[in-house]
């Protein structure tokens, strides 16, 4: 059975020119300090066309008089390396389980590039992307290049392939589209039980810890990005990552946090008081912000720009903010300058898939890209009023957002992220219930 790196590497020849090559290339093994690696995370366009999660490889696709291969490059197998660093692959197993046509000694790519290069017109690559794949191909086409009098030839085209394969990433199959909601229905875990087990003094980064454990026991160990644990005033920084203060009574608490799951993201956001109970403007705002998402979901269909729903998000929290009295003067004023700025100034959302902030054109302020069935993406008003806003103090120290991850279909969109409670009545419920089973 072909499988779908083979059917996606497929894709990709399909758009090459003909007589051309294209070549990409795994991560590598990062020192954390001293001997100590971080762990291991495979580039994602990599992965996305050959399923393969072992550093320093390269792969290599080629449309050449009517032959099309796929060739890795990969470690070697080595029974010394393998009793003290695990596994390797190898060369007959990346044929024999990745699909390849062939595969070589990734210590040889240079000597095998320069025959495979010879005679080609255009050459794909990730430009400015892998230094030490840009190192190999100096070598190799300044080779060439100097040996055009013993017949050789370099290559006369050079094609960033990032834009291409990245076309491709965007649009989610059916396949791609189970694994966002598997890493969603993760992620949602976490969130309830985050809800469930906060109480006031407990630290950022033991909420951190409980989501994480809940990760874990639903079937991933990774995260897709640095969790946000950000309680009270914390919330008004919007990449707070720290996650080392004391989460006081009264406050409320923002979690943006996420599994990944078989390489794809989840990226959920929620906001909920830490003692279990919404004071009366804490619960104002949530429910302006609430209100606001909602309706921003409701818009989310194809032939949308993301831009538009952002734009009438803008519209909403201005006239909320207005009737709050934290925002004073002309609703169109406000807008047009951007007042409003101050307390929203993040987009509606962003695509999602194998890497958080999924890769694929937005287009222009003046052509904005259009929704269209297959991607996915989030939607995730907020607002933050820092403890240094010129606004009465009991809205300071208060930052709200609510995210969710949802996958446009046909005529609307599926929203993967449902299970996490986020109205005012099911999250103190929820709180609720799981303190009387303390």
């Amino acid at each position: 059975m072909i499988s779908q790196f083979q059917l996606r590497r497929t894709q990709f020849i399909e758009k090459m020119q003909d007589n051309s090559l294209a070549i990409f290339a795994a991560s590598h093994d990062l020192i954390r300090n001293n001997d100590c690696e971080f762990p291991f995370r495979q580039n994602s366009d990599f992965l996305y066309l050959t399923g393969f999660n072992e550093p320093d490889a390269l792969l290599v696709l080629i449309k050449k008089a009517n032959v099309e291969l796929a060739i890795l490059f990969n470690r070697e197998k080595d029974k010394n390396a393998e009793i003290w660093h695990g596994y390797r692959l190898g060369q007959s197993g990346a044929v024999a389980k990745l699909g390849m046509d062939e595969a070589y000694i990734i210590d040889q790519f240079e000597h095998h590039l320069g025959e495979l290069l010879n005679g080609i017109d255009t050459l794909y690559y990730p430009m400015f992307n892998s230094e030490p794949l840009e190192k190999s191909l100096k070598t190799v086409i300044n080779k060439l290049r100097t040996g055009e009098r013993r017949g050789l030839k370099a290559p006369k085209c050079y094609v960033d392939c990032l834009p291409i394969l990245h076309e491709m990433r965007l649009i989610k199959s059916e396949a791609e589209a189970q694994l966002l909601a598997d890493a969603a229905e993760i992620s949602a875990a976490g969130h309830s039980r985050a809800m469930q087990c906060c109480y006031p003094g407990m630290w950022e980064y033991q909420l951190e810890a409980e989501l994480r454990h809940e990760f874990a026991l639903q079937g991933t160990r990774e995260v897709a990005y640095n969790s946000i644990v950000a309680g009270g005033d914390n919330a008004c920084i919007l990449h707070y990552t720290e996650n080392d203060q004391q989460l006081r009574d009264g406050d409320l608490v923002l979690i943006d946090a996420g599994a990944e799951y078989q390489g794809y993201a989840g990226d959920i956001t929620r906001t909920f008081p830490v003692n279990g109970k919404f004071s009366e403007q804490q619960a104002q705002l949530y429910q302006l912000i609430l209100d606001i998402q909602i309706s921003a979901i409701n818009q989310v269909k194809p032939g949308v720009a993301m831009s538009d729903i952002n734009k009438k998000v803008v519209e909403q929290l201005v006239d909320g903010l207005l009737e709050l009295r934290i925002l004073a003067g002309e609703r169109e004023t406000l807008i047009a300058d951007e007042s409003y700025k101050a307390f929203y100034m993040h987009g509606i959302g962003h695509y999602l898939g194998l890497d958080v902030h999924d890769v694929g054109e937005y287009g222009s302020l003046q052509s904005p890209r259009l929704l269209v069935p297959g991607m996915a993406i989030t939607i995730e008003p907020g607002v933050y009023i820092s403890q240094d806003a010129d606004v009465d103090d009991c809205w300071k120290g208060i930052g709200i957002r609510i995210e969710d991850d949802l996958i446009v279909t046909e005529h609307g969109a599926d929203v993967l992220s449902a299970d996490v409670p986020k109205t005012i009545d099911e999250i103190e419920a929820l709180m609720a219930g799981a303190k009387q089973h303390v």
